[in-house]
C-alpha cells in the first residue's frame, strides 16, 4: 500500500495519482508542438505517439487527453539551503553518504538522512521549500518540470520521520507535489499542510490553509480521493482505510508567555492549555518561514523544555494535538532569548533572610569575564519603582544603610564590555525576598540584676520573646580570656562554680532574626564566700583560701 499526497495549489477537481501528465488536445495541437511545450524538445514526439497510441501524429482529435509520462520530462533540481546538526546525503548511483553542506545541489533519487536533533531546508527549482525534521529519512524519487521553465513535477518518497513543505501556488493549476508515505507540510504561500507517519504507520494529515488530497493506492479497487479544506484533518489508518474528515484544534494562544526569556541552559516556557489537547507540537526557528528550525519537540503538558539557544530573537511555533494524533492550527509569535552575560548567583542573605541596616550588604558571587554588576532594591516585586540602583566594579555587593529598616526585593545582574566599550548588560537574577531591620540592644547595665535566694552569683535582666543571648564573664575589663562563655536562650544566668571575688559581666542580644547587638558595658560584680563572719568578712581554711561551707 502507497498513499498519495497533493497539494492543491490553484484549484481543487479531480486528482491523477498516475506518474503522467494530462493534456486536453485542443485544435491545432500536434505531437511535436507538445512535446517542445511539454519536454523542451521536439525529437521526443515518437515517444509520446508509442505511449499514447496514437494512429496519426497528424491528426488529434480535440477534446482527447494526451498522457505526458514524467520520466520523459526535463529533470529539475534541488539545492539544499539550510543544515543544523547531522545529515547526509546518498547519490542516486548508490555511492556512500556524504554530509550536507548549504549550498550542495541535489539529483532526482537522491536520499536524505537526517539525525535526531537536525534538521534540513531543500528549495526546489520552482521555489518549494522542503523541511526535513529531525530523525528522518527522505528520497527525493522524481524531480522533474514541464518544459523549459514550466511548473516542477516532484514527488517524494518518506520512509521515516517527517517533513514539512512550502509550496507555492501554482498558475494554471500544472504543478503536482506528491508525497508518497506520510509527511508533515507547511507552507506559507499556498497550500499550508502537515503529513505525520506515526510508528504504528497511521497516516495523519493535516491542512490550515488551502486543500489536500489524500488517496490509498492499492493494486485493485482504486479508492476515491478524500479532500481535505482548510482547517480539517483526517487519519489513514496502516491498513489504507481513510478515516472522516476532523476539524483541527485551534491554535494555542501564545499572549501569555514573555516576550524575552533569560535562562543560560533551557528554554522553558508555560503555554495556555487548549481544550481536548493530548501533546503540543514546539518548533523555534531564525525565521517566520521556518526554514531554519533548530529546536524541536512534543510535550505531553503545555509545559516546554528544550536546550536553550544563543542570544538573539527567534520564531515560535506552537500546535495542539488531539487524541488522534493530528496536529491542530498553527501558533506564531517572535521570542527573544537574552540570558549572556549571566546573573550572579546571590551568597546573602537567605532568601526572606534578615540583613542589619548598620553593618549589613547584599552579597552575590562573581561573575568570569563581568566587567561591572547592578543591583537593584526595590518594595515590590516587579521593581517598577527602584528604592537602591547601584553598579559596582569591585564586587558583587550593596551595602543596605540607605534603607529603612522593612520588607525588600533584590536582583543582581552581570555587566561585560563589548569591542569598542560598549556595556551589554545580561538578565537580572530573579527578585529575592529579604528584610532589614536595625540591631537589637543589648542589656544596659542598669537593668542588670543581681543576687538571688540561692548560693553563687544570679542575673537577670530584660528580655524580649524569641531572643536569645551570650554571656561573658572575665576576670578583666577587656574579657581577653573570659571565665564563663555562654549561649542563653532566656534572660537569665546563675552559678555557684566561680571563687568568692570580683569580675566583669557583659551580655549580647540576637533576635530571632538572626542580628546581634554589641556587648554590653561591662559591669563590675562580686562574688561573695559562701561562709562569713558576723562582720561579713570570709572565713578561710589554712591555706588562705575562703570556705564554700560551714
Amino acid at each position: 500500500m502507497a498513499l498519495a499526497i497533493w497539494a492543491a495549489t490553484a484549484h481543487c477537481g479531480a486528482y491523477a495519482t498516475t506518474q503522467d501528465l494530462e493534456h486536453l488536445v485542443r485544435p491545432g495541437d500536434t505531437l511535436e508542438a507538445l512535446s517542445v511545450h511539454y519536454l523542451d524538445t521536439p525529437r521526443l514526439w515518437p515517444q509520446l505517439q508509442a505511449h499514447n497510441h496514437v494512429a496519426d501524429p497528424r491528426q488529434l482529435r480535440p477534446g482527447s487527453v494526451l498522457r505526458i509520462p514524467a520520466q520523459l520530462l526535463p529533470a529539475g533540481s534541488a539545492q539544499v539551503d539550510f543544515v543544523h546538526g547531522q545529515a547526509s546525503a546518498t547519490p542516486p548511483a548508490g555511492a556512500s553518504a556524504a554530509p550536507l553542506q548549504p549550498g550542495q545541489s541535489l539529483d532526482e533519487g537522491a536520499r536524505l538522512q537526517v539525525a535526531p536533533d537536525s534538521f534540513v531546508t531543500v528549495r526546489l527549482a520552482d521555489g518549494t521549500l522542503i523541511r526535513v525534521q529531525a530523525d528522518t529519512d527522505l528520497q527525493l524519487q522524481q524531480l522533474r518540470r514541464r518544459g523549459r521553465a514550466g511548473d516542477a513535477q516532484s514527488v517524494l518518497e518518506l520512509r521515516r520521520g517527517s517533513v514539512e513543505s512550502s509550496v507555492p501556488p501554482s498558475r494554471d493549476g500544472a504543478r503536482r507535489f506528491q508525497v508518497r508515505t506520510p509527511k508533515a507540510s507547511t507552507s506559507v504561500r499556498g497550500t499550508r499542510f502537515a503529513v505525520t507517519l506515526t510508528q504504528d504507520e497511521r497516516t495523519l494529515a493535516a491542512v490550515t490553509a488551502g486543500a489536500l488530497s489524500v488517496e490509498p493506492l492499492l493494486a485493485a479497487a482504486p479508492t476515491a480521493a478524500t479532500l481535505l479544506d482548510a482547517g480539517h484533518g483526517v487519519v489513514v489508518a496502516a491498513d489504507g482505510r481513510v478515516g472522516t474528515p476532523r476539524a483541527l484544534l485551534p491554535a494555542p494562544d501564545l499572549s501569555g508567555l514573555p516576550t524575552s526569556v533569560h535562562d543560560a541552559d533551557f528554554l522553558t516556557l508555560a503555554l495556555a492549555p487548549v481544550a481536548s489537547a493530548v501533546a503540543y507540537q514546539v518548533q523555534v526557528a531564525r525565521d517566520a518561514d521556518f526554514t531554519e528550525t533548530l529546536r524541536s519537540g512534543t510535550f505531553g503538558a503545555p509545559q516546554v523544555r528544550l536546550p536553550a539557544l544563543e542570544d538573539g530573537s527567534y520564531h515560535l511555533s506552537v500546535r495542539a494535538v488531539d487524541d488522534s494524533g493530528l496536529p491542530g492550527k498553527v501558533a506564531q509569535r517572535m521570542l527573544t532569548i537574552k540570558a549572556h552575560p549571566v546573573a550572579p548567583l546571590y551568597q546573602s542573605p537567605a532568601p526572606g533572610g534578615t540583613v542589619s541596616r548598620a553593618q549589613g550588604e547584599l552579597l552575590c558571587t562573581p561573575v568570569a569575564g563581568v566587567a561591572r554588576y547592578r543591583i537593584q532594591v526595590a518594595a515590590d516585586a516587579g521593581f517598577a519603582a527602584p528604592l537602591l540602583d547601584k553598579t559596582s566594579a569591585q564586587q558583587c555587593s550593596a551595602p543596605v544603610a540607605a534603607l529603612a529598616p522593612g520588607q525588600y526585593y533584590w536582583r543582581a545582574a552581570s555587566v561585560r564590555e563589548l569591542p569598542g566599550g560598549a556595556s551589554d548588560q545580561g538578565p537580572y537574577a530573579p527578585g529575592q525576598p529579604f528584610t532589614v531591620a536595625d540591631n537589637p540592644s543589648p542589656p544596659s547595665a542598669a537593668a542588670l540584676q543581681s543576687g538571688g535566694d540561692g548560693p553563687g552569683l544570679q542575673l537577670r535582666w530584660p528580655g524580649k520573646p524569641g531572643q536569645s543571648y551570650r554571656l561573658q564573664v572575665a576576670a578583666t575589663d577587656d574579657f581577653a580570656a573570659p571565665l564563663v562563655d555562654e549561649r542563653l536562650d532566656t534572660p537569665a544566668w546563675a552559678s555557684t562554680s566561680l571563687a568568692p571575688g570580683a569580675y566583669f559581666v557583659r551580655i549580647q542580644t540576637r533576635d530571632p532574626s538572626g542580628l546581634e547587638s554589641g556587648f554590653s558595658t561591662p559591669r563590675l560584680l562580686r562574688v561573695q564566700a559562701a561562709v562569713q563572719t558576723q562582720s561579713g568578712l570570709p572565713v578561710t581554711s589554712s591555706d588562705g583560701q575562703p570556705l564554700s561551707r560551714p
